[in-house]
């Protein structure tokens, strides 16, 4: 793989994993949205199919890692460190250019974030805060905790990806980055109550970052103090489920 089939790779296969997952968050949040309040199991899937099609999409020029604490446990596993820069920066950017467009396609959604008034009930509805669409939010905020969990979490998507490569035919056959797909869709099922399972810096770091520029009506904050967790604890289990592996298999 050349260095720009891999930044340009990982760039649209980043992009369209956050597309479609910031766009199931913005189907499922925001108010005129026709799947609105369909609930947590659609927004698993959503992002289980983003990262089938993005992994499918990048595959034949990068390899699809598209998260940057898979990137860091294959490196941590392997000792190959030197085109890890490249993976990041095409992720980063990729990550970005998603929530972007998650961001057009619901654009006249997210401009009707506004307060209502004189309704039939006489009562005022609260504009829908906007950061869930293209970052997490704990549902109890507990440094500690939310770190472990998205250690915990990474671990159970970073080591089970290395293991596949373990079973004959698997990447050949085609069939490799479906089940790590569904692999993102059991993750978020079973370990994404806590934090919404962020289990990817890049995933959460960019559309942050996005976020805090774009001009949504009532948006509401960013968040950055609590930024750290879904970067740092995604690095640490990736970097963790490389030692693992490396000792184990």
């Amino acid at each position: 793989m050349s260095n720009a089939d891999i930044v340009v790779g990982e760039i649209i296969g980043t992009a369209i994993l956050i597309l479609f997952g910031a766009g199931v968050c913005a189907a499922v949040t925001l108010r005129y949205s026709k799947a609105r309040a369909s609930g947590w199991i659609v927004i698993a899937f959503g992002w289980g199919f983003g990262v089938m099609a993005g992994a499918y999409t990048a595959a034949p020029l990068s390899g699809g890692q598209l998260n940057p604490a898979v990137t860091l446990g294959i490196a941590v596993d392997t000792g190959e460190w030197d085109k890890v820069g490249l993976y990041l920066l095409g992720q980063m950017i990729g990550a970005m250019l998603g929530a972007v467009l998650a961001y057009l396609v619901y654009f006249a959604q997210f401009q009707a974030n506004i307060r209502e008034t004189g309704t039939t009930e006489g009562t005022a509805e609260e504009p829908t805060p906007t950061l869930g669409i293209f970052s997490t939010i704990p549902e109890i905020r507990s440094p500690v905790a939310n770190l472990m969990t998205e250690i915990i979490a990474t671990i159970a998507l970073v080591l089970p990806i290395l293991a596949f490569g373990l079973t004959t035919g698997l990447g050949e056959s085609g069939v490799l980055v479906l089940i790590v797909a569904l692999l993102v869709v059991g993750i978020g099922l079973s370990l994404g109550g806590p934090t919404g399972y962020a289990i990817n810096p890049a995933r959460d770091l960019g559309p942050r970052i996005v976020h805090t520029f774009l001009p949504i009506p009532n948006k509401g904050t960013s968040d950055w103090g609590y930024a750290w967790v879904p970067v740092v604890g995604p690095l640490i289990g990736g970097g963790l489920a490389g030692l693992i592996y490396n000792a184990a298999f």
